[in-house]
């Protein structure tokens, strides 16, 4: 996709883009803290498109999950945990599909969250009742999260 369209970790680049996202979970791989999309209108792990000062693809998915959940201290792991590739649906304007980098990042337990411009709310969900509508999504995401820190 890079070869055919080189502007593509940009959001300004072909309908079909990168992004970057980030599932976070609790210590014990049990929670995932999930953030209530304000365009989608649907409950997510943190993520979006590419910025010009992020590094690298594992640095724009840390960035946005710091953004998202208002957690400064969330480290991402180094290891790409899934390739998602899925269109969108909604107030998207001319983003039509994301290629979905997703990396995992376990928060502190002591870790305070709060909800971004970007979302209408952010809260924990017990990994194994995940929101209805994301479960199809969710769930593959989150058994291979748990996989990669050994939680499986």
């Amino acid at each position: 996709h890079l070869a055919a369209h080189p502007d593509a970790m940009s959001k300004q680049g072909p309908p079909a883009h990168f992004t970057a996202s980030c599932l976070v979970l609790d210590q014990t791989g049990s929670r995932a803290l999930l953030t209530l999309h304000k365009k989608a209108h649907a409950w997510f792990q943190f993520g979006g498109h590419f910025e010009p000062g992020d590094t690298d693809v594992h640095a724009a998915a840390q960035r946005e999950a710091r953004e998202e959940s208002g957690i400064a201290t969330l480290v991402a792991r180094p290891e790409l945990v899934q390739l998602d590739r899925h269109q969108l649906v909604g107030a998207f304007g001319r983003c039509r599909e994301h290629l979905d980098l997703r990396f995992v990042a376990v928060a502190d337990d002591h870790a305070t969250h709060t909800v971004s411009e970007e979302s209408f709310a952010v809260r924990w969900w017990p990994t194994d009742a995940l929101p209805r509508d994301t479960r199809r999504d969710l769930g593959p995401l989150v058994a291979l999260a748990r996989s990669v820190l050994g939680l499986a």
